[in-house]
């Protein structure tokens, strides 16, 4: 169970730094990511800006120290898709087990319910024979914990770490499909009352 001083938080672009220490040895060290290099700091902190320009980017705080971030991001990028939103996790190392990601993760699905979203979607990286030291299948399994169901399954489409990986989809549906579905609302647009009403910590002068 997730510890009560844990709070989540709309993560802002000052907390690139903290974020980048928390990725960077999934990217050095797991193909959790099928990124090969570390972004620079310049460059991570753009994609924070840049995310909550229409996306949540929500981090998991506990004695002054980030564990913890997850965010949405858009889903192929066409018009058509933009009821559809993808999801991404990540845990500081010495972090993991703590149900910091179930409560990331139930706050990104409130929040994309609240923006009028209908799908999320997550790619995930998986072992092509049985599991390695750069990945396992930690990730389906806790993505089948939150209620995603396997979608499909590209083979050997990933190099990393000089051998292959599988890539999964796995999606979760969080609304009824209906004709002339409401428009989807920009996070921006959402209000203090509205996130502090879904447990997270609303950045300040957030109406």
């Amino acid at each position: 169970m997730r510890d009560e001083n844990i709070r989540i938080r709309v993560a802002a672009p000052e907390d690139a730094a903290q974020l980048l220490a928390i990725y960077t040895p999934y990217v050095e060290g797991t193909a959790i990511t099928f990124e090969y290099d570390v972004p620079t700091l310049e460059e991570f902190r753009g994609r924070i800006t840049r995310t909550l320009q229409r996306y949540p980017y929500l981090t998991a705080e506990g004695g002054g120290e980030l564990l913890g971030y997850a965010y949405l991001s858009p889903f192929v990028g066409r018009a058509a898709y933009q009821w559809a939103a993808e999801t991404s996790i990540y845990l500081r190392m010495d972090s993991r087990g703590l149900g910091l990601g179930r409560a990331l993760y139930g706050a990104i699905e409130g929040i994309a319910r609240a923006q009028n979203l209908t799908n999320l979607e997550a790619c995930i990286g998986r072992p092509a024979g049985e599991a390695d030291e750069h990945l396992t299948d930690n990730s389906v399994e806790f993505h089948t914990h939150m209620g995603y169901r396997m979608v499909g399954e590209f083979h050997k489409c990933g190099y990393k770490f000089g051998r292959w990986y599988h890539m999964a989809w796995m999606e979760k549906l969080l609304a009824p499909h209906v004709p002339n579905p409401a428009p989807v609302r920009p996070f921006p647009a959402l209000t203090g009352p509205e996130l502090r009403a879904l447990g997270i910590e609303a950045v300040a002068g957030r109406p």
